[in-house]
């Protein structure tokens, strides 16, 4: 249990890359260039996640559709709705962009890789969790720039439109994805020799993004306009969150009669919120806007959904030995 509460490598690194952008922010025409080659980057990712996903696991999966169903509305309109209501107290005390960032957030899909790995922890439908965080993913390339538009570029930029949106996220994002999916029997046996190294492109790539985003911010004054009581509220709010969460994702699925191993793909999809696409998304979304303060409540929500999942996926599997 130990090893989940304490910081992991990755968290570690995500910290280091905003420190670094803290002291030596990438700008200018340099900038331009960094933000190029992490595009180039993120494209890379996906095709990689499109070509780890087995059709197999897909089509057993499907079988599932009543609980894709629930995690789906956990994740796109629960979340979202419990982000809408914390407004009058949640705006005050944050401020319009953390908020913003906050209520980004709540409009993001699942995670993909420790959904599916919490749920074969604490021995849940692994086929479901892959099909579901998945579809989630997916979906959420088209929902959440609508939801985004709507609720808070809607409220700030008149006729704001989505579509451009929609269709930069479905070239850098789905369109990768797609190809991967499509070439997987011919990328997979080489990715499965190498698990390392495509690890750590997938880790790396989402740093350099971090990375771009926080120097774009620190540029533009993020310190001066977060201090460290901020940074509380933000995480207390995030915690909060997380709990109500997990208690509707704990108590729904039992009183829709779901097995077990159901309940627990749904406790541990439905719950999580992914970093891996929401700060590619927000560099697409929020063109203009402070970047750093929008994928500010991702990484803090990230490093708490991961501690309190990888704990709770351990009591799991212990009460089933």
């Amino acid at each position: 249990m130990l090893k989940f509460l304490a910081l992991d490598r990755f968290t570690i690194l995500l910290v280091g890359m905003v420190l670094l952008a803290t002291f030596f922010p990438v700008s200018g025409q340099a900038a331009q260039y960094f933000n190029t080659l992490t595009t180039v980057a993120i494209a890379i990712l996906f095709f990689l996640h499109g070509a780890k996903l087995s059709r197999e696991a897909v089509i057993e999966g499907i079988l599932h559709w009543k609980m894709h169903l629930l995690v789906f509305a956990i994740t796109f309109f629960i979340f979202p709705a419990l982000g809408l209501l914390a407004k009058p107290i949640l705006l005050p005390l944050l401020g319009q962009q953390l908020y913003w960032g906050f209520l980004f957030m709540c409009f993001l899909p699942s995670t993909v890789q420790s959904s599916i790995a919490f749920t074969s922890v604490a021995k849940g439908n692994v086929a479901g969790a892959v099909c579901s965080a998945s579809f989630s993913n997916l979906v959420g390339m088209f929902i959440t720039p609508v939801l985004v538009s709507f609720f808070i570029l809607g409220q700030s930029q008149h006729g704001f439109d989505p579509t451009s949106s929609i269709i930069e996220i479905t070239l850098l994002l789905l369109v990768p994805f797609v190809l991967g999916q499509l070439l997987r029997p011919y990328v997979f046996p080489y990715m499965a020799k190498v698990p390392s190294i495509v690890k750590a492109f997938d880790q790396g790539s989402i740093l350099m993004v971090v990375y771009g985003a926080f120097s774009g911010a620190v540029v533009a004054g993020l310190w001066h306009q977060v201090n460290w009581k901020t940074l509380l509220l933000l995480a207390l709010a995030c915690s909060v969150l997380l709990t109500i969460i997990m208690l509707l994702a704990l108590y729904l699925p039992r009183a829709f009669g779901f097995s077990r191993a159901d309940q627990i793909t749904v406790f541990f999809c439905g719950s999580k919120k992914t970093l891996a696409s929401g700060v590619p998304m927000a560099q697409i979304l929020f063109i203009g806007q402070p970047l750093g303060m929008i994928v500010l409540p991702i990484m803090i929500f990230h490093q708490i959904q991961l501690m309190v999942c990888g704990v709770i996926a351990n009591y799991c599997a212990k009460s089933q030995d």
